[in-house]
């Protein structure tokens, strides 16, 4: 079965109050299956546009309907709202490949 994954481009408007959405959402995600594949650090665009100062995430799951019930689930959005008030985020959800 493929993975599903949660793949997020945030651009932080407030470090202080997203720093409490990252200590938060841990927790609730891992719970829910979520394994952090990138979460922050260097990156580049070679193509396209992206804003500077951009993080980047990529978070898998065991299936696609993993990944979403996470996205979804009631504990999470709670959670969200505090990314929502503190980046600028466009978060997208992504079946896998299954090459088996």
């Amino acid at each position: 079965m493929p993975k599903g994954y949660i793949i997020g481009h945030i651009t932080v408007t407030d470090a202080d109050a997203y720093k409490e959405y990252v200590e938060r959402d841990t927790p609730v995600l891992r719970a829910l299956g979520a394994r952090f594949i990138v979460r922050g650090g260097q990156s580049e665009t070679p193509e396209g546009d992206a804003p500077a100062g951009q993080r980047h995430v990529v978070i898998e799951f065991d299936s696609y309907a993993q990944a979403r019930a996470a996205y979804n689930d009631p504990d999470y959005q709670v959670i969200a709202d505090i990314r929502r008030r503190s980046a600028d985020s466009t978060i997208i959800l992504v079946e896998g490949h299954d090459d088996e």
